[in-house]
């Protein structure tokens, strides 16, 4: 246990090192949401109706947006390991292999807790008046982390299995695309009866109703239970899924 401890903190030492010095990638992680985030307050905001102000309601899911961008790039550098070479020289160290995959999802929490606090921080800035208690704000991190270990281990399991960076980021799109499908942006009520369906049923609505709810109090109901189900399944699914195409790809 202590040699297993010891392998992830390298490798976490060395993604964290890695994400660092990637500088454009973390400067997307942060000014695609803002950029978003400007467009729909400034932009769409004045033409769509939520019974609250626009940028309370929105904030909620520009921070998922914000953590499915930071999550996705996690394929990509597990994918530049895979076929870069890397893993065959770890492979030659006794290193446990599931310390490489462990350090990429760490520097993923780590890229996500900075890009989140700085789209919090300027969204504040923009009229976002939050009114969470301590607790409800501790609740919503506890909630945004475990979504971001879920998506960060799918993520790494999809760069795991691609065959170059470039295919890792389109298998990946979903992460993205999945937020525009949900109350993200405007309620559920407004789609198409095909599309109201879709969006009441799949993990990023009731993420984001929660987090909503916590953060300017409108109502939660059962949303809490299923968005933790949803992201405990994940994640037990994703880390499986994960450790199991990173030893079928490295032992091929």
């Amino acid at each position: 246990m202590s040699h297993a401890l010891s392998d992830s903190m390298t490798m976490v030492g060395r993604s964290v090192r890695l994400a660092r010095r990637n500088v454009d990638t973390m400067i997307m992680s942060i000014v695609l949401p803002l950029m978003m985030m400007a467009l729909f307050v400034y932009v769409f905001g004045g033409a769509i109706n939520t019974g609250t102000g626009y940028i309370n309601y929105v904030v909620p899911g520009i921070i998922l947006l914000c953590t499915g961008y930071g999550a996705s790039s996690t394929a990509m550098a597990v994918a530049d390991d895979m076929n870069s070479g890397m893993i065959d020289r770890l492979r030659s160290m006794p290193i446990r292999g599931f310390a490489v995959l462990t350090g990429h999802v760490a520097a993923s929490v780590a890229r996500n807790a900075l890009s989140t606090t700085v789209v919090v921080a300027a969204a504040v800035a923009m009229g976002f008046r939050p009114s969470a208690t301590p607790v409800e704000w501790t609740a919503a991190a506890g909630l945004l982390l475990l979504y971001v270990l879920a998506l960060s281990w799918l993520a790494a399991g999809l760069g795991a299995v691609a065959k170059s960076v470039e295919s890792a980021s389109a298998m990946s799109f979903l992460m993205l695309f999945l937020p525009y499908l949900s109350s993200a942006f405007v309620p559920t009520d407004t789609m198409p009866a095909f599309l109201r369906g879709i969006s009441r049923n799949q993990p990023i609505t009731p993420v984001i109703e929660t987090v909503r709810g916590l953060l300017t109090g409108t109502p939660i109901g059962d949303e809490g239970w299923i968005a933790l189900a949803w992201c405990a399944g994940l994640l037990v699914a994703s880390f499986v899924l994960a450790t199991a195409l990173y030893r079928r790809r490295t032992n091929d």
